[in-house]
């Protein structure tokens, strides 16, 4: 398990946690030798989809027709 002193990891905290997702080791953050903070890589899981276009296919469901206008009774800006 790799250490580093939390000022350092303050200077470098966006290129330390890249190496930590890269690497998936452990590091262990300090402030004056005691640890103060574990910073973990995320777990792996498995994108089945990784573009963001489509990933809501199937979880929309409409009630009623889409196109047809409200009637004016439920219009709250009208009151």
């Amino acid at each position: 398990m790799e250490r580093i002193a939390i000022s350092r990891f303050k200077a470098t905290c966006l290129a330390v946690l890249e190496r930590v997702h890269q690497s998936g080791q452990t590091l262990l953050i300090t402030k004056r030798g005691k640890p103060i903070a574990q910073v973990l890589p995320p777990p792996k899981t498995e994108l089945v989809n990784e573009s963001r276009y489509g990933c809501m296919e199937g979880k929309i469901e409409f009630l009623g027709d889409i196109t047809e206008p409200l009637p004016s009774s439920d219009w709250n800006v009208l009151k």
